[in-house]
């Protein structure tokens, strides 16, 4: 049996045995999406019947290293459960692979990952009567809107945004550069600030092209900006341990469980190759503009 014919049964399973919602179909179709991803991005392109407890669990890890929760990872194996339990009831195949697929173990915990309704509210603590958060508001928004590391905003430069074709470029880990679309809503939000606020200051020599500045002119320091982040969310009464990255896995999250393709994912986070070096796909700019726009919570249905 093919992909194709498969989830298109399985989505007829799922309305008309079961009876779900169209939203919980779409998401369980989602999942084995994602799967029929990776599998092409690891060069395993696999019949549904010929898929292996080891092509799962390398799929998890996959999604982990991506940047989803714990609580996402085990949502998707849920939907991979409910999907070979159905060939295995129309005897495609003789044992479910994902029956006893547990989430791996690795080591470090992820940062708490926000819902739609936590970013709202961070963004709502910003006095916007005091100037800095006019800057701290440019912060967040760019955090969460491009899925950046904290050394990336810091390191933002003027040079690096191109406003008209809505990408940045980035420097991120190993020197290593990369073009991140930048939605409307965001630069929105960093226009305001350069116009109202950074126009006004008075920069330090040598820092002229940096982005984000504090009061004397220079760039923001990383603690800078996990003391913003963390003051922030006690202001908005959030109780999770968060800091700057909690919004890059948060992007991550957000865009994946929307429906994005893995490796747009991957590359707008500036990944490398995460199963071998073989799988990192390049993918066109236009492409990765068009993802963002479409599966971006802050973008999308606007």
């Amino acid at each position: 049996m093919n992909w194709n014919i498969a989830i298109k049964s399985f989505k007829s399973y799922l309305n008309l045995e079961k009876s779900l919602s169209g939203n919980s179909v779409k998401a369980y179709v989602n999942d084995v999406e994602k799967l029929v991803q990776f599998l092409e991005i690891s060069g395993s392109v696999k019949k549904p019947e010929s898929v292996n407890k080891t092509d799962l669990k390398a799929f998890i890890l996959y999604i982990h290293e991506l940047g989803l929760s714990p609580a996402s990872q085990a949502r998707i194996i849920s939907g991979l459960r409910s999907f070979f339990q159905y060939l295995q009831i129309e005897a495609v195949v003789v044992k479910n692979p994902a029956e006893d697929l547990d989430l791996p173990r690795l080591g470090r915990k992820l940062p708490d990952t926000l819902n739609q309704e936590e970013i709202e509210r961070i963004i709502a603590a910003l006095d916007l009567s005091k100037i800095e958060n006019t800057r701290n508001r440019a912060i967040i928004e760019t955090l969460y809107g491009c899925g950046l590391r904290v050394s990336e905003l810091t390191n933002l430069k003027l040079s690096g945004i191109y406003f008209d074709e809505e990408f940045i470029r980035i420097i991120g880990k190993g020197d290593k550069e990369r073009l991140v679309p930048i939605g409307r809503v965001t630069l929105k939000y960093i226009s305001i600030y350069l116009k109202d606020v950074r126009r006004q200051q008075s920069i330090h020599k040598g820092y002229e092209d940096f982005v984000f500045l504090n009061k004397f002119g220079k760039s923001l320091s990383r603690i800078m900006i996990f003391n913003i982040v963390k003051d922030l969310a006690l202001i908005a009464g959030i109780k999770k341990n968060i800091s700057p990255h909690t919004f890059r896995h948060s992007f991550a999250t957000h865009m994946v469980e929307n429906g994005a393709d893995l490796r747009a994912v991957q590359e707008m986070l500036g990944h490398e190759s995460i199963t071998t070096t073989e799988i990192y796909t390049h993918l066109s700019r236009e492409h990765l503009r068009k993802e963002i726009l479409k599966y971006h919570p802050r973008y999308a249905k606007k």
